[in-house]
């Protein structure tokens, strides 16, 4: 299990806003130069003798549309991304398949994450915040990674199709459990009907994914 297998416990345990911090914290060892994250009391440099007149909030995230909570663009925030790099995977298990079916089958779940993604974005859009990707940079569980697809892209034949089962599993998997939180804890009865729908999907697909072993 990858490193940040810790960050999902703590998001299904204790809510994404607790869990996605946390993800911050443990990958910053690994996190590209320059990017890192700290609290906004550990970014101020400010000599004693200098006063700012600038409140702490000002510096934080921009303002959220009334109705949502934490959880809600949390959930948003990490779901756009996860998403966005599970294409790549389906794009070559379209291409590079072994087996008929599971040409058909990425080429089916890349159509409905193409869908996902417009509503999700849509829904993000919603809460007033900019479709910055918060987790540039992270390899969080369920995100299909440079190394997943360099090694995808060297397999053949039935090595292909049970490494892109593999990589696909988990992301239907994590995101399903990802989807079950924002409905316990969302806020917005929109974004919860979303979540809902996405659990429903992926529930689907995983059959689907199981039926081609």
């Amino acid at each position: 299990m990858r490193r940040a297998g810790l960050i999902l416990a703590l998001f299904l345990l204790f809510g994404p806003a607790v869990g996605l911090v946390a993800g911050c914290v443990a990958r910053s060892e690994t996190a590209a130069p320059g990017h890192r994250h700290e609290s906004p009391a550990a970014a101020v440099t400010t000599p004693p003798a200098v006063v700012t007149t600038t409140p702490p909030a000002a510096t934080m995230a921009a303002p959220v549309a009334s109705g949502f909570n934490a959880t809600d663009t949390a959930w948003l925030q990490l779901m756009i991304p996860m998403d966005e790099r599970t294409l790549p995977l389906l794009d070559l298990g379209a291409e590079r398949g072994h087996d008929p079916a599971v040409r058909r089958l990425a080429a089916r779940i890349g159509k409905a994450h193409l869908a996902e993604l417009g509503r999700l974005r849509k829904t993000l859009g919603r809460t007033g915040l900019p479709p910055t990707n918060v987790h540039a940079g992270h390899d969080m569980p369920g995100m299909v990674t440079a190394a997943d697809l360099t090694a995808l892209g060297a397999a053949t034949g039935p090595s292909f199709d049970r490494l892109f089962a593999d990589h696909l599993r988990e992301h239907l998997d994590q995101s399903a459990a990802l989807a079950r939180s924002e409905q316990t804890a969302g806020a917005d009865g929109d974004t919860r009907a979303l979540a809902a729908a996405v659990e429903r999907a992926r529930a689907a697909q995983s059959k689907l994914l199981a039926g081609i072993r």
